[in-house]
């Protein structure tokens, strides 16, 4: 099902009191990991705070000074655009024209996201509301920058003449023209206009879009007999009418649990059909528009279609590339689908009779099929994931993969009381690699989902000095009461993995531009280190290491809930992938071609990639699409391709014993996580694995644990 959200993607006591570097075997002792454990919860002495050597984020600001500061940003920005612009053609050097931007990016970037991240974490709502105000400040000089004639024209000339440069500083010119060109500035004035002004509409209709879904009140009532399966806890929170039955909105998560657990089929087809018509027509008309709109645009930069330049920047460069990846996975995962597909339809027949098999009900038999054959209890498995515990075992892993050592530092300067900040060290020369920040437990008024932001980029200065990177890490975890020790859901802890891939990526960047350093790397690309560490949560090893029982954290969780946890990771995952392939494929055909019947080609399209199972009658999916509208229009296709290469290279170099091997560890963290965006990412990955990526492990890794 398509969530309605888009994501966000935006990440010193005494050593001997917070030395959070275990190694070896002893760190499965108990005495290691309770002493994991008290590091992890250590409290802070109350005294003067501490600077963070080598940090230009400032954390605590009030809601004037981040407006003050947001105005200097913009003031010293505007000074060095000008000082560039006004060198003569014929006087251009890399140290006036190019060396002052990129210095002007690494010194300003943990200034800017020292205005712009405490809207995710402030207590204060004056403060949020500053560090919004401040961003959109930011962003409209950030706008106005990237249309300046003058600075491009002296960029340009500098590029034209060809001086040898290093490599990295040779893809930076290069991506300083491209971005002015991407915005029209080699372009007669007339047509930048138009690209200004499709821009603008482009803008307006993706955002009607997804208002239109946000603003959809449509609601459905059921009588409690209607929704059987529904847990009583469920049913208790919903509002009811007048007469007594339950409203069921047409909000995803609603949907979701009512597609998964109610047992009425005709419940869970009327509740699919609506969530399928949201906005059909009105939607429709605004998705024909957008698109028709963004082949312009395209056409107007040099692209054959919007798709084309949508792509140009990732790494799968054509969409013909993209299709040709698509259509490959799909293939090779058409005969574990059917399989899967025959096994739900086999249920439903013992539990229905010779009713048809539709769409509306893949959510719930694989939920039967997963409670028959793995007796996961995921309420009890819960109890075997204290958050302490497992953030200790993120900690051991990362710092024995990636020969890191972590170091809380005592009495630095935070916006709140729970968050903690770490030094990360290369753990065989000790030099200091960065900072990161903790802020995983829950409060009022802050982002709601768990992530990273990049406060400050790695980067080399003019004079061959290093600034480092500082990270922060976002969640809302129950903390720790009396009584009442702070728990994980299982999927709470694959998050927490994956967002410290991140951390981990950020801080062992070693780019020498800003603009190449931690996550500012390709698209397609930036998932795969995250990806990767997920791994790690399935693993019998690694989830011994992170887990213990609450009430006795000397007894981990037990192998046969290990291996089900492995299996239940790919229960029904062709057949699932096979209906996201689906929008991807939708995605990607009007994003590459004009004049294409929208609704026809969602009909087309479901029962040859859904093997023969018809697209609900009366929906439209395109109308309530909402990646495809705004945030990764042509580009669905990105989260598989990820994966997929991430698969790869965890079943090639650490699945078995390579878990935890320093040697291959240090490998990936030099030649695929040092680089970031100063190579181009299949260079980084073939030079990595041997050989070119490919799809082959990530299909085996599906059949293996097929039921």
């Amino acid at each position: 099902m398509e969530s309605e959200r888009n994501g966000e993607k935006m990440s010193k006591q005494k050593r001997e009191k917070n030395f959070l570097a275990f190694t070896g075997a002893t760190a499965l002792a108990v005495v290691a990991v309770n002493l994991a454990i008290s590091a992890f919860n250590s409290h802070r002495r109350k005294h003067k705070k501490k600077d963070l050597k080598g940090s230009d984020v400032r954390v605590s600001l009030s809601a004037s000074e981040i407006l003050k500061l947001a105005d200097r940003v913009i003031s010293k920005s505007k000074e060095v655009h000008d000082a560039v612009a006004s060198v003569p053609l014929d006087k251009v050097t890399y140290m006036n024209v190019i060396s002052p931007l990129s210095e002007l990016e690494a010194q300003q970037f943990p200034l800017v996201q020292s205005c712009v991240f405490p809207k995710l974490v402030s207590t204060s709502d004056d403060v949020r509301k500053a560090s919004v105000e401040a961003e959109r400040r930011i962003d409209a000089h950030l706008l106005s920058c990237s249309k300046r004639e003058d600075v491009y024209r002296v960029v340009k000339t500098f590029a034209a003449r060809g001086e040898w440069t290093m490599p990295e500083a040779k893809r930076y010119i290069q991506s300083l023209v491209r971005d002015f060109e991407r915005n029209g500035l080699n372009l007669t004035v007339t047509k930048r206009e138009e690209v200004q002004r499709l821009r603008t509409q482009i803008n307006e209709l993706s955002l009607r879009y997804v208002r239109n879904l946000n603003d959809d009140s449509t609601f459905l009532l059921f009588t409690e007999a209607e929704l059987l399966g529904y847990p009583p806890q469920f049913l208790e929170s919903l509002d009811k009418s007048e007469n007594g039955k339950f409203k069921i909105t047409l909000k995803s998560h609603l949907v979701a649990a009512v597609l998964e657990l109610c047992k009425v089929g005709t419940t869970r087809r009327l509740v699919a059909v609506a969530y399928g018509k949201r906005c059909g027509e009105l939607n429709l008309s605004v998705l024909e528009s957008l698109v028709e709109l963004r082949h312009k645009f395209a056409r107007l930069l040099g692209y054959s279609n919007f798709a084309d330049y949508s792509i140009d920047l990732r790494m799968a460069k054509t969409s013909s590339k993209v299709f040709e990846f698509l259509e490959e996975i799909s293939s090779s995962l058409t005969d574990l689908a059917a399989r899967e597909l025959m096994v739900l339809k086999d249920l439903k027949r013992k539990e229905e009779g010779e009713l048809p098999f539709g769409i509306e009900d893949l959510l719930y038999y694989i939920k039967r099929v997963e409670e028959q054959q793995f007796n996961l209890d995921f309420g009890a498995v819960k109890q075997y994931f204290p958050v302490s515990l497992v953030m200790s075992g993120i900690f051991k892993i990362s710092q024995d993969l990636f020969g890191l050592r972590f170091e809380e530092v005592a009495d630095a300067e935070v916006w709140h009381s729970d968050v903690q900040v770490f030094s990360v060290f290369d753990l065989s020369s000790n030099e200091l690699l960065g900072y990161f920040y903790l802020d995983i437990y829950k409060r009022e008024g802050k982002y709601g989902h768990t992530c990273v932001a990049a406060l400050q980029n790695g980067a080399l200065s003019s004079t061959g000095a290093r600034q480092i990177a500082v990270a922060l890490l976002i969640s809302q975890i129950q903390k720790d009461i009396v009584g009442h020790p702070g728990l994980l859901r299982f999927s709470e802890v694959v998050n927490l993995f994956h967002e410290f891939g991140h951390v981990v990526q950020h801080i062992c960047n070693r780019a020498s531009f800003a603009r190449f350093s931690g996550l500012r790397v390709d698209p397609d690309f930036v998932e795969i280190p995250a990806h990767l560490l997920e791994n790690w949560c399935y693993e019998s090893f690694s989830l011994k290491l992170i887990s213990g029982f609450h009430q006795d954290i000397t007894k981990p969780i037990k192998d046969e809930v290990c291996k089900s946890l492995k299996r239940w990771r790919y229960a029904f995952s062709a057949l699932k992938l096979k209906q996201e392939i689906l929008y991807c494929i939708f995605d990607q055909i009007v994003h590459s071609a004009e004049n294409i019947d929208i609704e026809e080609l969602f009909k087309h399209l479901h029962p040859k990639v859904m093997l023969g199972l018809p697209m609900l009658e009366g929906t439209n999916p395109a109308s309530c699409f909402p990646r495809s509208a705004i945030g990764f229009e042509a580009a669905c296709y990105s989260r598989i391709w990820s994966e997929v290469f991430a698969a790869d290279i965890f079943a090639s170099k650490f699945r078995g014993d390579g878990l935890l091997s320093q040697y291959v560890g240090m490998q990936f963290r030099n030649k695929v996580l040092a680089p970031g965006g100063s190579k181009e990412p299949i260079e980084i990955l073939s030079d990595f694995l041997g050989r070119e990526p490919s799809i082959q492990a990530f299909v085996d890794s599906r059949a293996e644990y097929s039921l």
